[in-house]
């Protein structure tokens, strides 16, 4: 199955974007249905302790500071495990899910993975780019999915649909977080606003090095 797609990010740069999808906190936050997302040392970790490894960490706070966020940030190369509930129709399964950032240059991303629930399993490889528009930033998105068992019964036609609304609250969450932090400061968004290189774009390309 594929799904793609453009969603458009308003009042911001390549480089915020950049910062707060590496900030694996703010992508388990604005996922719907993502109970955690943790770093993993392999592909094949034992989610009953990531359980409780989880609830150590449900109070790290999202942040757009480049210093907190280069130092939980995905990095190419590393495993993450995560628990994602998705609702298809009447089924609600919970998928044990793993993925691999397999490519990571600003301002692209490659990530594959899978995930297994009861009755359902699905592999998948996803990538993303991030254009410049004349109000922002445009995320182009795709992804390639083998799924099976009770879900692939249901088809694309039904599958499709959820997916993209998947997607669109999760940009929809992704954009709040940008406003909310563009309103705390101010003064840092219109430095980097006329000047690519001051206020937080210039930290940003420093501190995460793109």
């Amino acid at each position: 199955m594929q799904f793609d797609g453009t969603f458009e990010l308003d009042g911001t740069t390549r480089e915020e974007v950049w910062l707060a999808l590496s900030d694996p906190v703010l992508v388990r936050n604005a996922l719907p249905g993502c109970e955690f997302l943790l770093e993993v040392d392999d592909e094949s970790p034992d989610f009953d302790e990531l359980r409780e490894r989880a609830a150590e960490t449900d109070d790290e706070e999202i942040s757009m500071d480049p210093d907190v966020i280069a130092e939980r940030s995905f990095e190419e190369g590393s495993h993450y495990a995560a628990l994602m509930e998705l609702g298809v129709g009447s089924v609600k399964p919970s998928f044990e899910t793993v993925v691999t950032i397999a490519e990571r240059d600003f301002p692209d991303t490659v990530a594959t993975g899978e995930g297994d629930a009861s009755n359902s399993s699905f592999e998948m490889e996803s990538s993303m780019h991030l254009a410049e528009t004349d109000d922002g930033v445009g995320v182009e998105w795709a992804t390639q999915a083998d799924v099976f068992g009770r879900i692939a019964q249901m088809g694309q036609r039904v599958i499709n649909p959820v997916a993209n609304r998947v997607v669109k609250r999760f940009f929809q969450r992704v954009q709040s977080q940008l406003d909310d932090f563009g309103a705390e400061e101010p003064e840092t968004a219109a430095d980097a606003s006329t000047d690519p290189e001051a206020g937080l774009t210039g930290k940003i390309r420093d501190r995460m090095g793109i």
